[in-house]
């Protein structure tokens, strides 16, 4: 059975899509990434959607789905590299990616994850400040 690779770079998952995706490809992705968060701890999700000239209305749901998915785990998502077209298609189709950021190119993308993720351990760090005794 085919699977899109799923890459852990340190606290990220990263997937780069290269080939169209059709249903069950696109359903076992759903799977692996969340499955991934899980077993690995990861605190962001990267999908680099830049090979992929056309997005429907599945595929957009699937990538949604992960977004909230990932986000109800403690992991941010960021898709990259959508194309023009992609993106019309998304806005005709009236899809919104909720719990998902977007971000140009994947060095934008690793940058967006690094401060969302910064951001909300120096969030944790001040809480646990305000709760410890002195």
């Amino acid at each position: 059975m085919d699977r899109i690779p799923v890459l852990q770079m340190g606290k990220f998952l990263l997937v780069t899509i290269q080939v169209d995706l059709y249903d069950r490809l696109a359903l076992n992705l759903e799977s692996d990434l969340v499955q991934m968060v899980n077993k690995t701890g990861a605190r962001g999700v990267l999908i680099d959607i830049s090979a992929l000239s056309i997005v429907d209305s599945f595929m957009g749901r699937i990538i949604g789905n992960i977004g909230s998915m990932s986000k109800i785990m403690d992991a941010e998502t960021v898709v990259v590299g959508i194309q023009p077209a992609v993106a019309i298609t998304l806005v005709e189709l009236g899809l919104e990616l909720k719990g998902v950021s977007t971000a140009l190119n994947v060095e934008k993308g690793m940058a967006l994850l690094r401060r969302k993720i910064g951001s909300f351990e120096d969030t944790q760090e001040e809480e646990h400040d305000d709760n410890s005794v002195e």
